[in-house]
């Protein structure tokens, strides 16, 4: 890099993002986010694990024959199978990167990889010089290095860089450091690691303590020049740092963070709306940048002051993310170019067959309601954008009358085929479930059933959260249409189809980093 107060966005939606519980993504969804955070500007997009599963090998190896603008990674623990197979998915990409890993805290060392000190040395130096002879963009990451002796993790670093290693990165692994701790510990290594020069320094933080963004950002000023985020901040346990809320930090505040990225930021809100969808993990309204109430107003004071000038109580504006205020009000007499018109307001290109399918559905929704607002169209798109689930609601019907059995029957297609499900229940909602639940067989618990309301009014469509839990693996499901117990049967189906995916995955040891 030329510009000494560039930053390089690490994307780990993909990989650690997915490790959230119940953020499970299908292949098509995993390429429709990965084209997004192209599409925003990332620098580079860590899209698996490739040795997980034959899903995650696939998803790397698709999205890496995709990209052609940005980097893709493929994680990899300190062994010559896990790096082979992820050079093998990474091999068709422009800019492909393998980033290994091992533990160098004393506790993880013990208790974890019950190797000692000298091992794990060995270990660095064969795993990194062997992926540095495969490929000659590595990285390697020291798991849980916030919490690792200085001296062991200045030769455990020397070494990696000795070894071949162009990126290292520092993991605040359990979200156990503080801001100042953090920069002091990055300028510590830079000082003290003789050959650091030959390497460019990288923050991975995680949210348990509510320090993630602000820890990545003291890093930086640090001396590190890559952060390794996620959209919307998700990740395993409380999360990870929000790529959204650092990179609008270094733009709002550039005066006293003087970094910048290539990130673009009109895109933010775009993509956070599609990773919300695809993992069905909401945002909350209170959320920094995306959050719903993000650039709302309700105080009187408030209020009065922004009708004066928006400055007095917002420090960005909405357009600078992409929150965009459309003149363009939907209804049912809005044709083919309006609602063309209008999905490139919010973002999307569809191609023809996903754009009439779209279409045939906002019409049918318009001679519901009066009015389609925005969220609408997005829920809408979302839900036909996943014409790859392998079972799809194609009928329904509900009984829930006093004094009879209330029961559900409904009609799907499963793998091209026509079938019909029925049951009875303690309500409609739960004979739906159970109709459902019958066709995937196991026991799927339901872990979390959510219902709110899109927009307004009482003709608002239905948005409906379901998490279901197997065998210690979870999977959310998400659905919208104007009926409840429609809304409720699809975010069911949703998650089944999840469950079926995450049922092919069987996660190696040692996952995290």
């Amino acid at each position: 890099m030329t510009d000494k107060n560039r930053v390089i966005i690490f994307d780990t939606t993909l990989r650690d993002g997915e490790q959230s519980p119940g953020a499970s993504m299908t292949l098509e969804e995993k390429i429709r986010v990965a084209d997004a955070l192209e599409e925003l500007g990332v620098d580079v997009i860590e899209a698996g694990f490739a040795i997980a599963s034959n899903g995650d090998f696939e998803a790397v190896n698709e999205i890496a024959k995709r990209l052609k603008n940005t980097s893709v990674c493929s994680l990899a623990r300190a062994s010559r199978k896990d790096i082979d197979r992820a050079w093998e998915a990474l091999r068709p990409a422009v800019r492909p990167r393998i980033h290994t890993f091992i533990s160098t805290s004393p506790l993880h060392m013990r208790a974890k990889l019950q190797m000692t000190p000298e091992e794990v040395l060995e270990a660095i130096a064969d795993s990194v010089s062997y992926a540095r002879n495969l490929c000659e963009d590595v990285e390697w990451s020291c798991e849980d290095g916030t919490r690792t002796e200085p001296d062991f993790l200045y030769k455990a670093v020397e070494i990696a860089i000795k070894a071949g290693a162009t990126t290292i990165n520092v993991p605040d692994t359990v979200g156990y450091t503080t801001p100042e701790e953090y920069k002091v510990m990055i300028q510590n290594i830079i000082k003290n690691v003789p050959n650091s020069d030959k390497a460019i320094f990288s923050t991975h933080c995680h949210n348990d303590l509510g320090l993630a963004v602000a820890n990545s950002i003291a890093a930086v000023q640090g001396g590190a020049r890559q952060i390794e985020c996620t959209i919307n901040g998700i990740g395993e346990r409380a999360g990870n740092a929000a790529l959204e809320e650092i990179v609008m930090a270094f733009r709002t505040r550039n005066d006293m963070l003087p970094y910048t990225t290539g990130v673009v930021t009109e895109n933010i809100t775009r993509t956070s709306h599609l990773v919300s969808s695809v993992t069905g993990l909401a945002v909350q309204n209170n959320k920094a940048i995306v959050g719903a109430n993000a650039f709302a107003h309700e105080s009187g004071i408030h209020q009065d002051g922004m009708l004066k000038d928006a400055g007095t109580y917002e420090i960005m504006t909405p357009e600078s993310v992409g929150l965009k205020k459309s003149s363009l009000v939907m209804g049912k007499h809005s044709g083919r170019h309006a609602f063309r018109e209008k999905l490139k307001d919010l973002g999307y290109e569809l191609a023809d067959n996903e754009f009439m399918r779209a279409f045939t559905e906002f019409k049918d929704l318009a001679d519901r309601k009066k009015t389609v607002y925005d969220e609408d169209i997005i829920s809408i798109v979302d839900d036909n954008l996943r014409d790859n689930d392998r079972m799809k609601i194609t009928g329904w019907k509900f009984v829930c009358e006093k004094g009879k059995a209330n029961s559900a029957e409904l009609e799907l297609e499963i793998d091209g085929e026509t079938k019909t499900v029925f049951s009875e229940g303690n309500g409609p909602v739960d004979a739906a479930f159970k109709a459902l639940r019958s066709l995937v067989g196991g026991e799927p618990h339901l872990q979390l059933y959510q219902v709110h309301a899109v927009t307004r009014g009482t003709d608002a469509q239905a948005e409906v959260t379901v998490r279901l839990e197997e065998d210690g693996k979870t999977v959310n499901g998400h659905a919208a249409h104007t009926d409840t117990l429609v809304a409720s049967a699809k975010a069911y189906v949703n998650a089944l189809n999840k469950l079926l995916v995450k049922r092919e995955k069987t996660a190696p040891e040692e996952m995290s980093a």
